[in-house]
């Protein structure tokens, strides 16, 4: 008998692919056949995806940034995308679909529906995104990774996000707070909100005491072309600063950081708090539902991050910020125990249970009983 076949479907950011790739580890090691349906964009996130893991290249495509032509286009390509996946699901027969967002996961998930296919969405965030709440109440299962307000159907849970193993393997490591010796700040602002973190982070810690900026060890991620002025800044002020425009190893780097200073998306807020570090977090303004505010609060709520709206994160008011934190040791290592009450540790299993049980008992699955969500903890 074949091993049962899962299809995971992703949209093309590292907020959806990062809990796929999760999810994907779980599972093959669980002995599942898992393939990962995305676009071509999506498939740049695939490397660290375990090697049994095929990628499936779909046609999608979004309305937003395309010109008047472009957006007639966008029809027509996740109408082909459809296609393609109906054909495939014909051939290899998926025991269930998992869809985390983004229209890549479009095509997955409709073919899922039409050839009733047991099917769950995971949303990383705390308030649906538009493709998940077009799916939302057709499938047989949405799993949160933040706790929203309240459950928006009997067929919603709270799960988590799951964080892959390269964030588990640092899960609840030990924290050093602040003192006079060396510390780490790890500055990270995610695929579309990294330019504000170049403009201000360097900035603000140049306006730190000389005491401060001698301990100081930055690690700063910032776009292609903003690298050099960066790097130019820090130099100037005397201020010890790895720059670059990608970090592979960013969970061993968190682990190492006595304050992490990011924006404020869902996976990125996930590993801060698996991890469990202090954080300065500013939620993206442009964000169209402003889930990254949810994010935050769901941070600030417990007294594990300080969090800025775009408008107040000026280098003044950071500055200040940042120094008030160096000098409040106890504060800072309250902050991480606390961050730990939001881990994802407990995530992974949670999907991979409910995708077993959903499977076992098909279509006719009885659904849980729900019990309240406890903000506090994803156990």
């Amino acid at each position: 008998m074949n091993d049962p076949l899962l299809v995971l479907a992703a949209g093309g950011t590292g907020g959806h692919m990062f809990p796929a790739q999760a999810i994907a580890e779980e599972m093959v090691a669980s002995g599942w056949q898992v393939k990962l349906s995305t676009d071509s964009r999506g498939a740049r996130y695939c490397e660290n995806f375990p090697s049994d893991v095929e990628v499936l290249i779909v046609n999608s495509a979004t309305f937003s940034g395309r010109s008047i032509f472009g957006k007639l286009s966008v029809p027509l390509k996740i109408f082909y995308g459809v296609f393609q996946s109906l054909l495939w699901f014909k051939r290899n027969k998926p025991s269930c679909v998992v869809g985390f967002g983004g229209y890549p996961s479009i095509p997955a998930i409709t073919a899922a529906l039409i050839w009733r296919i047991p099917t769950i969405l995971h949303e990383q965030n705390g308030v649906l995104g538009q493709v998940n709440k077009l799916f939302a109440k057709k499938v047989d299962f949405v799993a949160y990774g933040i706790a929203p307000e309240s459950l928006s159907s009997a067929n919603s849970l709270y799960t988590g996000n799951p964080v892959r193993n390269s964030v588990l393997k640092f899960n609840a490591s030990p924290y050093i707070p602040p003192g006079d010796y060396p510390i780490n700040v790890l500055v990270i602002g995610g695929s579309q909100g990294a330019r504000i973190m170049s403009d201000i982070v360097p900035a603000a810690l140049s306006l730190l005491s000389e005491k401060n900026k001698k301990n100081l060890r930055v690690a700063h991620q910032a776009r292609p072309e903003d690298k050099d002025r960066v790097i130019k800044l820090y130099s100037e002020h005397n201020i010890d600063a790895e720059v670059s425009s990608f970090f592979d190893d960013v969970p061993r780097r968190i682990s190492e950081a006595q304050l992490v200073i990011s924006r404020a998306g869902a996976s990125s807020v996930a590993d801060i708090a698996t991890i469990g570090r202090p954080s300065i977090l500013v939620p993206l303004k442009s964000a169209r539902r402003d889930e990254q505010s949810i994010n935050a609060e769901s941070m600030t709520s417990i007294n594990s991050a300080i969090s800025f709206v775009e408008d107040d994160f000026t280098e003044e008011k950071l500055s200040k910020c940042i120094a008030k934190f160096l000098a409040s040791p106890k504060k800072a290592e309250a902050m991480a125990i606390a961050a730990l009450t939001r881990s994802s540790e407990n995530s992974v299993q949670m999907m991979s249970e409910l995708i077993i049980r959903l499977v076992k008992e098909k279509k006719d699955v009885s659904r849980p009983a729900i019990k309240p969500i406890d903000k506090g903890t994803s156990q």
